[in-house]
């Protein structure tokens, strides 16, 4: 059964697709996955009566800083987790099969920018590479090898190399990704005048500490200036998915055709608002099947379209971590 819902996760194309799929992978984790199981019978939710996404249960993303969330019993090949400060419970995520992380990842990264191997891909991700763990540094790493280019790669604090590299690859007009880390970014963009129109800069959101929070739109004009491009690029992703949603501009983001946003009441957090509305991010993630596809964020947002949503801030007092956290 694993096999036939991973095959058809990949494959949706409708939307009554993904509402059926997501119904059957909701059966079978309310089944298989212990802890969903508990807290679905703690909000005496009865699992037969769930007939529409709407009505699904989503699993507070705190609980991956304490309990094992899996669907099934499994020795994991990878288990990733979040960044945090010195002492602060970290989230992890036991991954079943990484190739169906790999097959997420490469299907979503081609459907919004092609194939990794028409570009060369920068990494400046320092607060990541410093420790062990992260599926961003697993992610980046695997489309650093599908670039098939020898100048693709990480950058820690060498931004001189990594500034000297741009500018040889703005010569030769080489499609190129530069994917950062908020401050690191920002830190890259005061030092150099870049000034490469055609760059792809790609922030994967936190300042990690470094720096203070910034709105979005004085965060990305100064990067703008910084490169010299149009527009900023962004990702959304976490340590509990396996998928991630990318914005091409504007902080508005898009998801691939497995994954999809919902917006919870923030007084009411099991009533699911309507497109247009602002409140809690839902996520559904069906590429994580063997750990949860039905997650209640600590993200504030609003759905733009079925598949298009912008990030409004965060919940107070909760953690910040390595996703897109920006405030607007």
């Amino acid at each position: 059964m694993e096999k036939e819902l991973i095959k058809m996760i990949f494959e949706i194309e409708e939307k009554n697709e993904f509402e059926e799929l997501a119904l059957k992978v909701f059966y079978f984790q309310a089944k298989n996955n212990i802890i969903y199981q508990q807290y679905i019978n703690a909000l005496n939710v009865s699992i037969s009566s769930v007939r529409t996404i709407n009505q699904i249960p989503f699993l507070p993303i705190s609980f991956f800083k304490n309990h094992k969330i899996t669907t099934g019993d499994f020795i994991p090949e990878r288990v990733f987790t979040s960044s945090g400060t010195t002492g602060m419970t970290t989230s992890k995520h036991y991954v079943k099969k990484l190739s169906v992380y790999e097959e997420s990842m490469i299907r979503g990264f081609q459907l919004f920018f092609g194939k990794p191997s028409e570009y060369v891909l920068l990494a400046l991700l320092p607060s990541y590479l410093e420790r062990t763990g992260s599926s961003l540094v697993y992610m980046t790493d695997k489309l650093i090898q599908l670039s098939e280019d020898t100048r693709s790669g990480f950058y820690l604090h060498n931004y001189e190399s990594l500034y000297q590299n741009l500018q040889i690859l703005k010569k030769q007009n080489k499609k190129t990704i530069l994917l950062g880390v908020t401050y690191a970014l920002l830190d890259m963009a005061e030092q150099f005048d870049i000034d490469f129109p055609d760059l792809i800069v790609m922030e994967t959101g936190g300042m990690k500490g470094n720096r203070k929070e910034m709105v979005k739109e004085e965060l990305h004009n100064k990067l703008k200036s910084g490169f010299g491009v149009e527009k900023i690029y962004s990702e959304y992703g976490m340590t509990e998915l396996l998928s991630q949603a990318y914005s091409y501009g504007r902080g508005i983001f898009q998801t691939p055709p497995w994954m999809k946003i919902l917006i919870r009441d923030i007084n009411d957090p099991l009533n699911i608002l309507p497109v247009g509305h602002s409140g809690g991010i839902n996520i559904i993630d069906l590429a994580n099947l063997h750990s949860c596809s039905f997650i209640a964020t600590q993200d504030l947002g609003k759905t733009i379209k079925e598949d298009q949503f912008e990030i409004l801030g965060r919940f107070d007092n909760s953690d910040v971590r390595g996703c897109n956290l920006l405030i607007q």
